[in-house]
């Protein structure tokens, strides 16, 4: 819960303990206390003040400087949030809370449009049957409360829209509800109302109309008579809705892996209402963007890696493609030659072995395997070969034709 003070009062804080001392109280580090009080021009006790005043020696306080026309006279020290949160985090909210220090809980934004269109869409709305009426819509802030509660965000929105604006967040409308916009990222938000549910307990009229059912039930068993005495049967509600009053406002999720996800909801208690817990929220925004962008960046490193992991998967296999083709075409041109070689012995043989007067069959077959030969040589020529890698996209800058990717890349 924050805490507020005025200049003097933070300033004699101060000067009534050790930062460190001061900084444990506010669960925030000495150098952001430190910060505070030069944001705000508040003096404090110098190095080995505090040593000196326990040894009994004289010390001298320095007096609170005169309000500068710039300085506001509020000081806010937002409430802690210890969970577990990251280092990274941790510095975030270290920084809103400085940020948050500028002024109390109960100052308020400029009017804005997107609070002044959502009031008035909620002013005319009609209450829903559990008593609730709605804003929501493009370019709406998403609202369900109740209509005794309108007055109350006209508190509420423009305390938490200031207080926003502190933290660098700009009130935004878009295609759906309104939501908060940094340099950065977008947060979604809404406000409710908490409804309560009792079982209905019939008022005495009910009672009445229910009791003069049954009488007339009990004529129509008499006259065995029965008409639509049953479709007849008075209808009461099982539920009685009633709105507490007591408001939440949430911000969207934001899943936060190893680690606990940022505070997103703030609701209305025994001691503090959301009236003066808009420092809260505003800090509470600020963490809860920068683990939005956090998630963010380690979703798009992650998609980095996949993608670098599938493309040298694919890289491997596109390679191999390359090599198995080459290797099939040189196989081809061996498996060729080994043929060829074959071919000649076997003319060799036939040749050296033909009587004087050769058989018209062998030396018709010796005629044409000599052409055979001629041609199958000639596709081997430098040129042939170079026109058979062309035909077949070998050994040039096409190695990869017809290559597929795997389904499972």
């Amino acid at each position: 819960m924050a805490r507020v003070f005025t200049r003097e009062q933070f300033y004699e804080l101060v000067w009534s303990k050790p930062m460190t001392h001061l900084a444990k109280e506010f669960a925030i580090s000495d150098v952001a206390l430190h910060k505070i009080c030069r944001k705000h021009g508040i003096p404090n006790p110098p190095l080995g003040w505090w040593a000196k005043k326990a040894a009994g020696k004289t010390v001298k306080q320095t007096p609170l400087p005169e309000t500068k026309v710039w300085t506001v006279d509020k000081i806010t020290i937002a409430g802690a949030d210890l969970s577990r949160e990251s280092s990274t985090l941790a510095i975030v909210r270290e920084q809103a809370r400085i940020l948050a220090s500028e002024g109390g809980d109960d100052q308020a934004a400029s009017p804005h449009p997107i609070i002044d269109r959502a009031l008035a869409k909620l002013g005319k709305a009609k209450p829903s049957d559990i008593g609730i009426v709605a804003a929501d819509g493009a370019g709406l802030i998403k609202c369900e409360v109740a209509p005794q509660s309108i007055d109350r965000l006209t508190v509420i929105l423009p305390r938490i829209l200031r207080a926003a604006l502190l933290q660098g967040f700009q009130l935004v409308a878009g295609e759906g509800s309104a939501r908060f916009k940094s340099d950065t990222e977008t947060i979604d938000f809404s406000i409710s109302e908490l409804v309560r549910r009792e079982k209905h307990v019939l008022t005495d009229a009910e009672r009445a109309e229910e009791e003069a059912w049954q009488r007339k039930r009990d004529r129509a068993a008499r006259r065995n008579s029965w008409g639509d005495v049953f479709f007849d049967r008075p209808r009461f509600p099982e539920w009685d809705y009633h709105p507490t009053g007591q408001l939440s406002f949430e911000f969207e999720q934001v899943y936060v892996s190893g680690g606990t996800a940022p505070r997103r909801s703030f609701r209305d208690a025994k001691i503090q209402r959301l009236e003066t817990m808009a420092s809260d929220i505003a800090v509470g925004l600020a963490v809860l963007a920068a683990a939005k962008t956090d998630q963010r960046l380690k979703r798009e490193e992650e998609q980095r890696r996949v993608e670098e992991e599938r493309r040298r998967r694919e890289l491997a296999a596109r390679i191999k493609h390359i090599e198995d083709r080459r290797t099939a075409g040189l196989g081809a041109i061996l498996a060729e030659l080994d043929e060829l070689d074959r071919l000649r012995r076997l003319i060799a043989m036939l040749t050296a072995e033909a009587p004087a007067e050769p058989t018209p069959r062998v030396s018709t077959f010796l005629a044409w395997a000599k052409e055979h030969l001629a041609k199958r040589e000639a596709r081997l020529s430098v040129q042939a070969i170079e026109d058979r890698f062309a035909a077949e996209h070998l050994f040039g800058g096409n190695d990869d034709h017809a290559f597929v990717s795997p389904r499972w890349y």
